[in-house]
């Protein structure tokens, strides 16, 4: 074998980067920390879809001409990928043509050419995993990022991506097809480590949004249904930490649920190419919990500023199928709203609880509505999470704990505003 000057150069230079790499990523399961700033004036519009390396069949190639024109249109400032990035079974290795026949080729309109933020699937579990988290994918393509578990700050929000793919029992029991563990193994400790580093990591953070990303669902009535793995070790931990919103991938198909235990939105966009018609839990179709679905193809948008979010759905036309916004609370704006003193006695009372210090999450929830302080689910957290915020009440996984004798003044702001300012339900008319 001749080795040549060049050869050399090309091989220091790799050495050199691995090195890099090695020094700046953190051991084991750790999340390694991203910075991707929000516009000048306080914005943030991303797409989000999952489920997709097909090669432009399936309509991959319409879903992406759609996703250009719609990040053109909100000025997008990346692209989240929920995970399943590259069919069937991931890549083979650094130089397998896929990456670019399933990626750079198909998503190849002006505002996609932004960062793309990834997670891995399971299908890419079936790959050569370490191909997909190379540097070397980054020189072929400059926008590709794909880590294990990491975290994207943007100053108005923090992502928290989590490898899901370990956590389910059933590709450990396969036989008809093989999973790259390396990495990964011995399975309970990274998974241990994984949890307690994005506990101490949600604990931590000082981020008014908590957002965290997966691939595989924790709640969903697509083909696959919720992930018992991620309901009994990753859910809790999501509960305890205020995270809002949670999105993933998996079941192809677009859909959102939001459950009475938690005010934590439940977002799927995993319709980036070959999706399963009809294929859906016929029995929770039509629950209070989901608030919308979708079996066909198509991907998901957000906008993002520190007062509110909205959330689109589109199909592979890009139709807009279901808009949602959420309105953050925000007690700091002093001038523009009333001044109203919550009084958690008069709360007591009206909620016919005055025995109890601790009730449930959903029975709080219930009570905002039934009492007319809250038109939805959505509105009753953001009013519990105000409370919250000022010191009132203290939410607690999915449990919240009442203050006998507390008072505390705070602004009435975002969905609080649908609070009668006059004789209102748990507040005095001070102020």
């Amino acid at each position: 074998m001749v080795v040549t000057m060049a050869t050399k150069a090309q091989c220091l230079h790799l050495i050199a980067a691995m090195l890099c790499i090695s020094l700046v990523l953190p051991s084991f399961a750790d999340f390694q920390r991203f910075e991707h700033p929000a516009k000048a004036d306080g914005r943030l519009s991303f797409l989000v879809v999952g489920d997709w390396g097909r090669r432009g069949f399936y309509n991959q190639s319409e879903v992406a001409l759609q996703m250009g024109r719609i990040g053109e249109k909100l000025d997008i400032d990346f692209v989240i990928s929920t995970g399943d990035n590259f069919y069937d079974d991931g890549l083979e290795g650094v130089n397998d043509p896929a990456f670019e026949e399933s990626f750079s080729k198909i998503y190849t309109a002006k505002s996609l050419q932004k960062q793309w933020y990834s997670v891995l699937g399971n299908h890419d579990y079936r790959g050569n995993v370490e191909a997909q988290l190379s540097p070397v994918l980054q020189k072929i393509d400059s926008r590709w990022l794909c880590q294990r578990s990491f975290i994207l700050n943007t100053e108005i929000a923090e992502f928290f991506f989590v490898d899901t793919t370990p956590f389910v029992d059933d590709y450990y029991k396969e036989t008809d097809h093989k999973y790259d563990w390396r990495g990964v193994s011995p399975r309970r400790t990274y998974i241990a480590n994984l949890l307690k580093d994005l506990e101490s990591a949600l604990r931590e953070s000082t981020a008014k949004r908590k957002i965290v990303i997966g691939h595989h669902a924790i709640r969903s009535i697509g083909h696959h249904g919720d992930t018992p793995e991620l309901m009994k070790y990753l859910l809790p931990i999501l509960k305890a930490n205020n995270v809002e919103l949670y999105i993933n991938g998996h079941d192809h198909c677009l859909e959102r649920i939001s459950t009475p235990d938690s005010p934590i939105q439940f977002l799927t966009s995993g319709a980036g190419s070959k999706a399963w018609r009809g294929d859906v839990n016929v029995k929770r179709l039509n629950s209070d919990d989901v608030k919308f679905f979708y079996d066909g193809q198509g991907f998901m948008s957000m906008q993002l500023t520190r007062t509110e979010a909205v959330v689109v759905f589109y199909d592979v036309f890009g139709k807009e199928l279901h808009k949602w916004e959420l309105y953050f609370p925000n007690i700091s704006l002093e001038k523009k709203f009333p001044l109203r003193l919550v009084n958690v006695e008069a709360l007591k009372r009206k909620f016919g609880i005055e025995d109890k210090e601790v009730i449930g999450y959903s029975k709080l929830i219930q009570a905002y509505e039934s009492i007319g302080v809250a038109r939805s689910n959505e509105e009753a957290a953001a009013f519990a999470q105000v409370l919250d915020e000022a010191g009132v009440i203290l939410l607690f996984r999915d449990k919240v704990y009442l203050h006998p004798d507390k008072g505390a003044a705070v602004r009435c702001v975002g969905y609080c505003c649908v609070v009668p300012r006059s004789g209102a339900v748990g507040w005095d008319d001070q102020g």
